[in-house]
């Protein structure tokens, strides 16, 4: 693209029939026990038509050691999904937290044994600013490091998103190490004042977003997406311009010097003391990191969306989005209805999940395009993530240009929602192949 394990509480509970309690005491959802068990375990609930993602715990009294409750959030995994064994079922983990480390290299060290022996595979960053993740692995192992950290109280109630892995894992391996910059940006982020929470954006719940999108029209405001444009490209929040931005790391909104700059700078020539500037991206970390930057800039009036997109589109449904959300992992994208499969503005008719992709064309012949899905350049020294028509991949043979179809290094034509591998393994196949013959 260019661009030793600790189990979850594991409390018996002999019933036939469980019901999962929210934190205002109701059902959240109910479940009943298919063949006899004589007991069965909180982490073993799983035999239901909404499977459980874990994001908090109650806090039991002493007299109920044993009988520990547990709060569910993020329905996130189709409501047709029948799963017998949550082992079995993998999920994708987002989250991050900018806190100060006295010793991250300790800290690393600290969570590599934690997941020594768990199936978890991505990307786990930590330095003195805090951690940033996403990772992959079966949902008793991915929650499990989940509650493992909020026993830490730097972490106890860091906000964690949870997506469905339908296809396994999503993530190659595992990469949990010490990074200089959670995030990549030019110049790096180690002397941005993070931990001041004065000097980021003030964090809008998803409901309040979606208050303040309808009012953008009447009043002094901008919807900045702190995206890549092929994030934009596959979906956006209604109001939002396209970023000009290939990658993260070059951003530079609110400080263009030059006429082409400008003219595709959405903070150019606002004003900085009276404009609310809304800012979203996928989880939440690029807009804490580069709010700051605005912040020393001048701007005032910075809000960001909590949690980003795929906590709202768990909270909010696609109300005032359109299009899928990208992530980066293997899936590349997912629909809304990844995030809130009960919400009813999303019909099963539409297997993209949005009601509109007629905003997404196809980066070859720019028609439309029936799949909201980028890939990759089959020619692996181009690689270039793009959109593309069904016509368009089978003319040119998964390759972005008529060029790249005459590249040395091709890799296969993908079929479906796949990925590419490494090239070596591509080679490996190739060497099979002439042997066989």
């Amino acid at each position: 693209m260019r661009g030793s394990s600790a189990a979850c509480c594991a409390a018996p509970i002999s019933v036939s029939t469980a019901k999962i309690a929210c934190r205002n005491e109701s059902p959240l959802f109910q479940f009943k026990i298919l063949c006899p068990f004589a007991s069965l375990t909180t982490t073993s609930i799983f035999t239901t038509t909404r499977p459980f993602l874990s994001l908090s715990r109650s806090q039991p009294d002493k007299a109920k050691q044993k009988q520990k409750l547990w709060e569910f959030n993020c329905a996130t995994i189709p409501s047709s999904t029948t799963v017998a064994n949550p082992s079995n079922d993998f999920i994708v983990v987002n989250f991050y937290r900018f806190v100060f480390i006295n010793d991250p290299h300790e800290e690393v060290a600290k969570h590599l044994s934690f997941l020594k022996g768990l199936d978890i595979h991505g990307r786990i960053y930590v330095n003195e600013q805090g951690i940033n993740a996403q990772y992959s692995g079966p949902s008793k192992d991915a929650l499990a490091y989940v509650e493992w950290l909020r026993e830490d109280f730097r972490f106890s109630d860091i906000l964690v998103q949870i997506s469905p892995a339908l296809n396994g894992h999503a993530f190659p391996k595992l990469k949990l190490r010490y990074k200089p910059s959670l995030v990549q940006l030019e110049g790096g982020i180690s002397h941005l004042p993070l931990l001041d929470p004065t000097m980021r954006a003030t964090p809008l719940a998803p409901s309040e977003w979606r208050k303040r999108l309808k009012e953008v029209h009447d009043s002094n405001c901008v919807v900045l997406d702190v995206r890549n444009g092929y994030e934009w490209d596959i979906g956006h929040f209604h109001g939002a311009q396209r970023p000009d931005v290939d990658c993260f790391r070059s951003t530079s909104f609110g400080e263009s010097d030059s006429e082409e700059a400008i003219a595709s700078d959405p903070l150019a020539n606002v004003d900085k003391e009276k404009t609310n500037i809304l800012m979203y991206c996928t989880g939440g970390i690029r807009c804490d990191v580069y709010s700051t930057i605005l912040r020393q800039r001048g701007f005032q009036n910075l809000y960001t969306l909590k949690g980003g997109v795929s906590h709202y589109l768990q909270n909010e449904g696609p109300v005032e989005w359109v299009g899928n959300l990208f992530v980066f992992d293997d899936r590349l994208s997912l629909p809304p209805s990844a995030y809130n499969p009960e919400d009813t503005t999303v019909t099963s008719s539409n297997p993209q999940g949005c009601k509109n992709i007629l905003f997404a064309n196809c980066y070859i012949c720019g028609s439309q395009v029936s799949e909201l899905r980028h890939r990759n350049c089959a020619n692996i020294d181009c690689n270039l993530l793009f959109l593309c028509c069904m016509e368009c991949i089978k003319d040119l043979k998964g390759c972005c240009c008529p060029q790249c179809t005459t590249a040395p290094r091709l890799r296969p034509v993908l079929p479906g929602n796949q990925r590419y591998k490494k090239w070596f393994m591509y080679r490996e196949l190739e060497v099979q192949n002439e042997l066989a013959v």
